[in-house]
């Protein structure tokens, strides 16, 4: 039987997704990303890992920190990601990388340290 993941170990994995993100497209800027077709899809399944981590996080917890992270906005990416991914394009991918993930981290981190 699989040990279930705290809540740390989930946002945990969120950082640690965003990170590895961030060195996926170091020194790239849209145009390079939007041909870079390995880097498209190692982007995608770390989003995928930030949203699924946000589903499992206990609903309480995230309903009581949503005032600085859009939890359902996360999620409902991760099934676009996942459900209907024919409606993906580079575009929206680099937009939440440069304008969501970088406020996520220091959202999500701050969490962390509460958790210490």
């Amino acid at each position: 039987m699989r040990e279930k993941l705290s809540r740390k170990d989930r946002l945990e994995h969120i950082i640690e997704a965003i990170d590895r993100i961030f060195r996926f497209v170091e020194d790239m800027d849209h145009e390079e990303f939007d041909v870079h077709e390995m880097a498209q899809y190692a982007v995608i399944k770390n989003f995928e890992i930030i949203g699924e981590a946000a589903y499992q996080i206990p609903k309480e917890f995230r309903m009581a920190n949503e005032e600085k992270i859009e939890w359902r906005k996360i999620i409902a990416f991760r099934h676009i990601l996942v459900h209907d991914y024919y409606k993906i394009n580079t575009i929206i991918i680099w937009n939440a990388i440069e304008n969501k993930l970088s406020g996520l981290k220091v959202e999500v981190e701050k969490l962390l340290e509460a958790e210490e």
